[in-house]
This record gives structure tokens, sequence and C-alpha cells, in this order.
């Protein structure tokens, strides 16, 4: 994994902040200056959080029953998700990674096993639709409501359709407004990492990362970092699991083999 620099953080315009008028008073720690009305963001503080963010998410990542959520809905964050949602299952790291780009579903971590409904919903939708049998036994009309309502489910649940469970972590790419999503995190215990422009509170995120959340030079930049911290922990985590289970199946095979042979000993001496 690449080295962060101040030099490709301002490059990618990371250190832009909102107007001076939008700014949240919590989040004068990493503001620089002023410039003609607009906050600027002192870049070696964005160094620095994003660095303990990619830390704690590589070593999230190596626990191979370990979940990751990416919260990020905004026009500009949905590509750049989406793009770095494939590297990873490109380079076979994409167990345990979720993804929210339409918009937070309220009560999705406070409301699990409700919300979880919509996804045994959409199971179901997906079977039925698959089955000539089954849309045999109804209208034509039914049946394209059914794939109206799929549609829909896939474009909110699609990304989380899979999730058995609350996330270990959520990373979100705009603290302000994803507001909901870090307030249930915080409410049950599942620890935030998170892109925080001058306009949000970064007391509420447990890894804030200092940074232009507006600008897509800025976001893919993060957003990729973060990924490949996840990319190269996911992997540690399972070469060690292969490696754990390859002993574990030598010590097996030598038990067998050592029983085996006070067997055939103990025939002989009979």
């Amino acid at each position: 994994m690449s080295e962060i620099t101040l030099e490709e953080l301002l490059e990618a315009g990371c250190h832009f902040g909102h107007q001076v008028t939008r700014s949240n008073p919590k989040a004068r720690d990493f503001i620089f200056e002023a410039r003609d009305g607009i906050h600027i963001i002192d870049l070696a503080k964005t160094k620095e959080g994003l660095e303990e963010a990619i830390s704690y998410v590589r070593n999230l990542a190596a626990n191979p029953a370990a979940t990751l959520l990416i919260v990020g809905t905004k026009r500009q964050a949905r590509p750049v998700v989406v793009d770095n949602i494939k590297k990873a299952k490109e380079a076979d790291a994409s167990e345990g990674l979720y993804f929210v780009t339409e918009h937070w579903i309220g009560g999705f971590l406070t409301n699990f096993s409700e919300v979880s409904r919509n996804f045994k919903k959409l199971e179901t939708l997906t079977r039925n639709l698959s089955s000539d049998e089954e849309k045999s036994k109804f209208t034509k009309k039914e049946v394209g409501d059914w794939e109206k309502e799929k549609k829909k489910l896939e474009i909110l649940y699609g990304g989380i359709k899979d999730v058995k469970k609350s996330p270990d972590a959520i990373f979100v790419v705009d603290a302000r407004l994803e507001e909901l999503a870090i307030k249930e995190a915080n409410k049950t215990g599942v620890t935030t990492v998170a892109i925080v422009d001058t306009n949000a509170d970064p007391n509420a995120v447990d890894y804030p990362i200092p940074a232009n959340d507006d600008a897509v030079g800025s976001i893919g930049l993060i957003v990729g970092f973060i990924m490949d911290a996840w990319i190269e922990g996911r992997l540690k985590g399972q070469k060690a699991k292969e490696k754990t289970e390859k002993k574990e199946e030598t010590k097996k095979l030598s038990k067998t083999k050592s029983a085996s042979g006070g067997e055939k000993k103990n025939e002989k001496n009979s």
C-alpha cells in the first residue's frame, strides 16, 4: 500500500472546507485558516486522521469474521463506492464488505430485525421470478408487479441484503449528511470511520478524517486508501486462516497415524 503524502492530498483538493458561515465550531481544531470566506483544512491533520483510519480498517479486515459497511449516498460518492467494491471483489477480498449508496435506511442498526424483513422479501421475489413454474400460477400483471418491487428493493438493499447482523464498523463518506447513520452506530456500539468536513462534528466519529467531502478527487483518494487497507487486511487474514487450518489438518493426520501405528504394534504383540 502506497504512503500518503501531503502533495497528493493537496492535488485531490482535500484541503477545501465549507464556507466560514457554515462551519461547525467543533471542527476548529483541524482548520488551518480562512481564505476568501472558505475554511482551509490542515492537511497534516487529514494525513494523521487518514493514517489512523487505515490502520484500524486494516486490522479489522484481518479478522475473517469482521464486517464493514460503507455509506456513500451523495451523488459524487456513489460511483466511487461502487468502483471500490468491484476492486475488492476482483481482489477476492469482498467477504464481509457491504455498502449503501442510495439513502440511509433508518433503523438499519437500531432496528435490524425489522429492516432485515425486506431482505427476505427480496430473496423470495428473486426466487419466484427465476421459477417459470411459480410465475405460471399468477397473471402477467402480478408478475410485472413483482419485477417492479424487486427492482425497487434491489436499489435500496442490494448492497446489504446478505448482512446477517450489525456490522463491526461503518465507513461514512459525509459525516454531516449521514448524521443519522453515525447516531445509530454510536447508539449500538458500532465503530465509526468518516470523512469529516468543516461543517460536521468530528467528536461524533471514532476515526474522523478531516477532508473535503464534496470534491470527487478528495472522495476518490480517501475511499481508495480505505479500501486498499481493507483488501490488504482481508488477504492477510485469509492467509493466516489457511495457515492455521493447514496446521490443524497436519496435527489431526499425525494423531491418526500415531493411533494407527499403536494398533498395529498391539496386534503384533498379541
